[in-house]
This record gives C-alpha cells, structure tokens and sequence, in this order.
C-alpha cells in the first residue's frame, strides 16, 4: 500500500477544489481547471455569468486576450478568452456569431469587461451561449488582465504539479511490487485499492489478464462496449479507460468504475496511466520468457516431427519436462489459416523442418497476431480435453500432438480420448470470437500411432490432410488421413498442369464449367460412374425418364468412348471427375 502521507504532501501547496476532467472532441480526456473553479478565483470574485450555464464543466488549461480583429486565428482549444471588446467596438453586429465561432473552435469560454469600449452585449450573444452552452462571463471592471491570468495560470499549474506528485508516488509503489516478485494480479489488486473501485486489466482481444473488486463490478466491466483502440484516457459515463502501450504495440487496456465521490478523477486517470506503464512491462516482460519457452519447445517437436530427437525413451523423457505425454497412442492434427499459400506445408525431413519452409519475418503484425491467436485457441481447447496433451505454434501451422483411444476406446490411463473432431470444433468457435478480424483455419488429422517413433510419418499424414481437405471442400475444412481416399494420390501430382492435361483429354467438351449442357452430361456421368452403371437407380437419382436417360449414355459414349465397356476408360474418367473436384485445382 501507499504511505498515508502521499495524499497530504501531493496535495499540500494547492488543493484547487473539486475535479477537472471531461471528455475532449476527440474522444479522451483533458487536464486543466473547470470554468467552474475558475470563476471560484479571488481575482474574479466580482465576476457574473450571465449565459452558458450548461457549459460550466469546460475545461481552461490557457488564457488569451483579444484585443486585435483576427484573433479568430489565433485561439486554440480549452482557452479562456479575455476582451474589452476593442476590436469589436465599431462592428457590434460582429458580437452575434463571436460566440459561435469560439465554440467551433474549442474554446472554453469568453471573458468580457464592459464600460469602456463596450456598453452591454446584444440580447442574440447571450441566447446563443445558453443554447450551445458556452459560459460567458462579465468581468469586474477593477480587476486587470495580468491579475486575472496570473491567478488562473498559477492554480493550473499547481493542479498539473499535484496530480504529478501523487503519481509519481504511485508509480513508485507499483514498481516496487514488480521488484518485489509481484505479478499482474498484485499491481490490479493495488490499483483497486487505491481507487477504492473494481478496476480490470484485459489483453488486446478484451480477454481478462487480471481482475480486482466486486464480482457484479468486474462482469459488468468486462462486458463493456468501449472503444477497440484509443491513444489516451477515456471517460466514457462510469468507465474510465486508459490503453496499455508499449514500444508502438496495442497490449490492451485498465478499466476502472468511476466512483461516486472520493478520489478524484485527475487523480483516477493518473493512478491508471501509471498502472498502465508497469502492466505494459509485466506483458512485455511475460512474453519475453514465454517466447523462449515457446522456442525450445518448438525447437524440441521440430526436431522430434523431423524424426532426428533421439531414441523414444529420450523423446518420452525430454517431452514430461514440458508436461507432454507421448508414451502412449497419440494422434497428430496441423492447423493452418485458409487464407495463407500453404505451398504444401512444412516438411519435417532433413534440414526442412515445420513452419521452417516459410519465414515469418514478411508477414505484418496483424498476421502474427491472427496466428497467435490460432495457437491460443488450440492450446486453450487441448488443455481443456488433455492437459498432457502437446500445442505449439510454428510459423503458419499450429500442430496439436493428444491421446489416442486404444482399442478399448479408452487411453492408457483410463480416461476417454479426446475426440479430434471435437477438438476442431471448440477450437473453431474459440479462434472465432470476437474481437478481431473474422479468419478460417482448416485442420489435417493423422493415423494413430503408438510411440514418439511414428510422428514422423503421422505428422506427414496431417500436412496432407491440411492441403488435400482444403482442395476437396474449402475453406474451414476439417478432414482425416484415413478418409482422403485416392486423393491422397492425386495430391502426390506436384504439377498440376499435368492434371490439367489429363482430365481435358479424358473428359473432352465436359471439362468445362462454361457449357450448362456439358455440366449436366458430367453429372450425367458422374451418378452413371457412381451407381456402377445401374441405369434404373441413375434414372431413378436424376429423375429422368428411362429412355432419357438411354440417350444421353449414347451421348456420352460418342463423347468419351465405350466407357460402359472399357473398365481402364471408367477408371479415367472417375479420376478425372475426382481431379475437377478438387477446388485446389483450377481448371
């Protein structure tokens, strides 16, 4: 905790009164004195307000006086404006859109002192303030400008030095938990006391790292519709909201209920941006260990999918020490995002190695992190299912090593084995929720194999399931080794001009999507192929009548040759019609 003197030695030179904070145009908040406080000041103790009531909670973190005709271009946003009306004492017509344009601009109020060059302000002026809620303020006439702007320009500052002082304190105590060993959850734990307020970290797709508070107060945060990116503080009704960022990287957000009384909001903002300091080293700092322990993890199943990590026993050994089993039937699943050229997949032979085909060092941020994701997905649903199950992450699959069922059905320990299917399926709904851009993944499964010595070759199996399943049925396809069936030969085709080639001499005018008639003699075809040429059962499926369907095997025939009596031509053309459905194959 804090020492109890913080609050009486940052607050002791000046204590300006109640909050000076507010949401700015562009979304975050700004530091300064409400025109409220400012008129609480005793160089304008004779000041009256005379329209702009609404408007009292603008901020003034500057002064300025106008006393020439183009001072329009000078102001800036959050000024006080101070004027006799000089400028304006021949054009009084000038007076009715002054206070428009100075709203426009951002400024926060107009400070006007009468008698010498002004006698009153137009009825329209006053109207114009209450309606957009611009404070406009007559000044005493005994009170100089210097005075005035020396008063102000002092209680901002010392609020602005205040607001340093106590935050500088509690980043000093935050720090201190970091070298004291502390973690993510004690720095939130901190904040929240100090707040006196839930307060809750979350990483970049909103998914809670750390949580203190009231439990109503914490789902209700972390249900929160806020901004997805933002540069600063942001004050939005109860939340308050501060990024956590680092060297140019988004690491998430700090989000505090605003209490009802008292810290102040200054005070609030401050405490969290420092907050948001440390959090971003902690992260910073966890995924510096968890990139290496990644890497020698990768490293070890690279070398293991490659078939050069040693003996089993070895491999069974090396892999406990991260918590793997792979003494026991296993199974081999590849994920790789559907949008990416998989060029085959990685090869676990020789010097290639998984992932290590393609480098990763050309692809952007929002690719890595997609990636990372995958891989969180698969990690969170194979723990879920196989806590000694293997996840990780190469440079565009994520290869998932879990339990196999025996032929009991059952693992060696006894448990039920996860099912791949399952498996695929949770991991797509985790990798699919929001935030973050909408991205496909398809998934290879292997054979089972029974000892480190086989992954290898399962490994093998599910690169090809990968590539083959995404030809066969798209995107987001899921499909098993064992059910790819002659595709798996014809994905052994490196060409694919030669496929090309061969199914425009097999199929002729039918190997074209062109032509509706030649799609309808294909599928023609394609049901005659599959019903072993039962003419009835093709009539039948195709709803033609029979001697429709007599004309056009005629059709056919005359087309393609006696495929009803030449078995070699049948299986040509069943190859064929299977190479046009492989989507990966543009014909």
């Amino acid at each position: 905790m804090l020492p109890d003197k913080l609050t009486d030695r940052a607050y002791a030179a000046a204590d300006p009164g109640p909050p000076a904070l507010r949401l700015a145009s562009t979304g975050t908040l700004t530091y300064g004195l409400s025109v409220g406080e400012v008129l609480g000041v005793s160089t304008l103790k004779g000041a009256r307000l005379i329209g702009g009531r609404s408007g009292l909670d603008r901020i003034v973190q500057r002064l300025n006086v106008m006393e020439v005709p183009d001072i329009l271009a000078w102001v800036k946003p959050n000024e006080l404006l101070l004027t006799t009306g000089y400028p304006l004492r021949n054009t009084p017509q000038a007076l009715e859109n002054l206070v428009a344009d100075l709203d426009e601009r951002g400024l926060s109020a107009l400070g006007v002192k009468l008698g010498r060059y002004l006698d009153r302000l137009p009825p329209q002026m006053i109207e114009q303030a209450d309606r957009l809620g611009f404070p406009l303020i007559l000044l005493p006439a005994d009170v100089g400008f210097d005075d005035i702007l020396n008063q102000v320009l002092t209680d901002i500052l010392n609020r602005q030095a205040a607001v340093l002082a106590r935050t500088e304190e509690v980043h000093r105590a935050l720090v201190q938990i970091v070298l004291n060993g502390g973690g993510l959850q004690e720095v939130v734990d901190e904040v929240a006391e100090l707040l006196e307020v839930a307060v809750v970290a979350m990483d970049g797709d909103r998914r809670a790292l750390a949580a203190a508070g009231p439990e109503d107060q914490v789902r209700e945060m972390l249900g929160w519709d806020g901004p997805d990116r933002a540069s600063g503080p942001v004050l939005a009704g109860e939340h308050l909201m501060v990024p956590v960022l680092a060297g140019g990287f988004d690491y998430g957000r700090i989000i505090a209920r605003r209490p009802a009384g008292g810290l102040r909001e200054t005070d609030m903002v401050g405490i969290l941006e420092r907050a948001a300091t440390v959090v971003a080293l902690l992260i910073t700092k966890q995924q510096a260990v968890a990139a290496v322990e990644s890497k020698y993890r990768a490293d070890f199943l690279r070398d293991v999918l490659a078939g050069r990590a040693g003996e089993d026993d070895s491999v069974i050994a090396h892999g406990a020490g991260f918590g793997w089993d792979l003494d026991r039937p296993m199974v081999v699943l590849v994920a790789e995002l559907d949008d990416r050229a998989s060029g085959g997949g990685g090869r676990a032979r020789g010097e290639q190695t998984p992932g290590g085909a393609r480098s990763a060092r050309g692809r952007g941020d929002e690719e890595r992190m997609v990636q990372e994701r995958l891989a969180q997905a698969w990690t969170t649903v194979v723990r879920r299912h196989d806590r000694n199950g293997a996840v990780v992450s190469f440079a565009h699959e994520v290869v998932a090593i879990v339990g196999a069922a025996g032929p009991d059905g059952r693992t060696p320990a006894g448990s039920a084995a996860p099912d791949p299917a399952l498996l695929v399926k949770e991991a797509t709904a985790v990798f699919g929720e929001p935030p973050g851009p909408r991205r496909t993944f398809s998934t290879g499964i292997s054979r089972t194999v029974t000892s480190p010595s086989g992954l290898p070759e399962a490994y093998d199996q599910a690169v090809k399931a990968v590539r083959v399943g995404r030809q066969m049925h798209g995107a987001g396809a899921r499909a098993h080794f064992d059910q790819l069936g002659v595709y798996r030969l014809l994905s052994l085709v490196s060409d694919p001009t030669e496929l090309h080639v061969f199914v425009r001499e097999t199929l002729g005018g039918l190997a074209t999507d062109d032509d509706p008639e030649a799609v309808d003699l294909r599928r023609t075809l394609q049901v005659l192929l599959d019903t072993n040429l039962n003419v009835a059962e093709t009539a039948r499926q195709l709803h033609f009548h029979y001697n429709t369907l007599r004309y056009r095997i005629g059709k056919l025939e005359r087309m393609l040759g006696p495929f009803t009596e030449d078995a070699h031509l049948r299986l040509n053309l069943t190859l064929a019609l299977h190479v046009m459905r492989m989507r990966g194959i543009g014909m």
